[in-house]
């Protein structure tokens, strides 16, 4: 696997520890609108998640026998840490968090070697195994606030993090997601009559995530302005994910996979195709090969959301993209022919 030196993004000048630091103020707008939308349950992940990471990156690297300073101040484990928080249910209990950031910094990153030699995005190896392991936590979000829903005050958040019942009770506060419920009820209601009665519908997509991923489509767009990720990867992510929403759009009816708005304005679409996809290291390194990378797990994310049994496949379609990059890369990469003797 190519060290993360071989990237775009140390050709234009920025150490790894710039270009992380510029990823992370790119989740800003995302992240701000995560916290809004679904309260304090998100600081504590992100600081929680944090906090491990570095614990576990320390752990592995004196295990290991490296200098522990040079590779913390990469900023990649924060980076980490900082995905797979926005990833979580804002209600998950501390132990989620850190079952998840275990399995990204000691499986997903430094059993393969460490930065630069991992093939699996590590946010998305702990993502996974946290939605195998823990389906009931890893499903269990809080209703997005607005129409009159509540979200949990600090002291009940703190609470639901610690792994204890919350004075309201968590039925007062958890709902399905909008993919899961749309998921669930396929072939029952016409699409307007869903979006219409579903506490979890917003304006066209899923309430609260059209502004959550306005926010991070925002910080991607920032990051494309800068030159620290390729263009190839998120247009082709997006522009896959909408054709085959529209191939399979027949206007709404009961049997319908939902229109390309609400694929694109849902779950962790934006965040997907601008933050995670675009990982130097497990992306393709080649133009044509970023261009396949990026429709495929787009292909992926709408196959697993119509017809598996994830509603979201965000995570999954990025792994099985990463197992496709050496393939990739090896039949698209540039070759030359020298003459025949």
């Amino acid at each position: 696997m190519k060290p993360l030196s071989s990237s775009p993004h140390t050709h234009l000048g920025h150490s790894t520890a710039q270009v992380m630091q510029h990823v992370m103020l790119a989740c800003v707008p995302g992240l701000s609108a995560l916290v809004f939308f679904f309260g304090w349950g998100v600081l504590f992940n992100l600081c929680w998640l944090a906090l491990c990471a570095l614990g576990f990156e320390v752990l592995a690297l004196r295990l290991r026998g490296r200098d522990v300073l040079p590779q913390l101040r990469d900023c990649t484990a924060l980076l980490t840490a900082l995905l797979l928080a926005a990833a979580l249910p804002a209600n998950a209990p501390w132990w989620v968090g850190l079952t998840g950031i275990a399995f990204a910094i000691l499986v997903g990153k430094q059993l393969f070697g460490g930065l630069g030699y991992n093939i699996f995005n590590p946010a998305m190896v702990g993502y996974a195994v946290l939605v195998v392991s823990f389906p009931l936590q890893m499903s269990s979000w809080p209703l997005p606030a607005g129409d009159g829903n509540t979200l949990p005050s600090f002291g009940d958040s703190l609470r639901m993090f610690a792994g204890i019942e919350p004075l309201a009770g968590v039925d007062a506060y958890t709902g399905a997601t909008l993919l899961n419920s749309f998921q669930q009820q396929r072939g029952a209601q016409l699409v307007s009559e869903f979006l219409a009665n579903s506490p979890a519908a917003g304006s066209f997509a899923a309430r609260g995530w059209e502004w959550i991923n306005a926010g991070f489509l925002l910080g991607g767009v920032w990051l494309l302005h800068k030159r620290l990720i390729s263009w190839r990867i998120p247009v082709a992510f997006l522009g896959a994910l909408s054709l085959w929403a529209l191939l399979f759009w027949d206007g709404g009816s009961s049997s319908s996979e939902g229109s390309p708005l609400l694929h694109l304005g849902s779950g962790a679409t934006m965040l997907g195709a601008f933050f995670i996809a675009t990982d130097p290291v497990t992306a393709s390194t080649t133009p044509r090969g970023r261009l396949i990378y990026g429709a495929l797990i787009g292909s992926l994310v709408f196959i697993i959301r119509s017809w598996g049994s994830y509603p979201d496949g965000v995570a999954f379609a990025v792994l099985l993209g990463n197992l496709a990059v050496p393939l990739i890369d090896n039949y698209t990469r540039p070759r030359t022919f020298g003459h025949r003797q």
